[in-house]
């Protein structure tokens, strides 16, 4: 099977299971500060209608917000001269439980740095994940698109769950990143 098949299988998949789960919001495209203003506007709305627990609409909105300035700076579709990143959003709420899902390539050279920080992360409980983020905050160095490795580690804090996440292989230098979150109540 030809990558370009497997990878359009993915993402009827992907679409399927968006269906099934209730997710209300999904955007491909390029990301900027205007679409993660966009997009957290849109999110707040929604939780407001449905009266969603405070503590609940700022962990998700915590978590988009993350997510999207990831999608930014972190997508090897980036373009240094406009700052955007190109990728997938995806947004839902099944039962009691919001998940975000993004989606982007990464170049094959950042796949085991990548996947050995997920994994770490989650093998840590909620302490460790917190002295980490200090530590990170103390004695991070910036990355050349301007971060400091706090994205995720901010997220399984936030979430206190574990990142799920998948490398689907697009050709020879590039593969697509899908991280699913999942965020409930405290």
């Amino acid at each position: 099977m030809s990558n370009s098949l497997a990878f359009i299988k993915s993402v009827l998949s992907l679409h399927e299971e968006m269906v099934n789960n209730g997710f209300t919001l999904v955007y491909e495209g390029e990301f900027n500060h205007q679409i993660t203003k966009m997009f957290t506007s849109m999110a707040e709305r929604d939780m407001e209608k449905v009266n969603e627990e405070k503590t609940l609409k700022r962990r998700v909105f915590h978590v988009m917000v993350e997510c999207l300035q990831n999608m930014t700076k972190h997508s090897d579709e980036f373009s240094e001269d406009s700052k955007i990143g190109n990728g997938m959003f995806i947004v839902g709420k099944k039962e009691n439980a919001y998940y975000i899902i993004t989606a982007n390539r990464v170049i094959n050279e950042k796949i085991n740095d990548l996947k050995n920080s997920i994994d770490g992360l989650n093998k840590m409980n909620k302490t460790e994940l917190t002295a980490l983020y200090k530590k990170q905050i103390k004695e991070g160095t910036l990355s050349e698109k301007g971060g400091a490795g706090l994205g995720l580690i901010d997220i399984a804090r936030k979430t206190g769950q574990k990142l799920d996440y998948q490398f689907l292989p697009l050709d020879n230098e590039y593969y697509f990143f899908l991280l699913k979150i999942k965020i409930t109540a405290p």
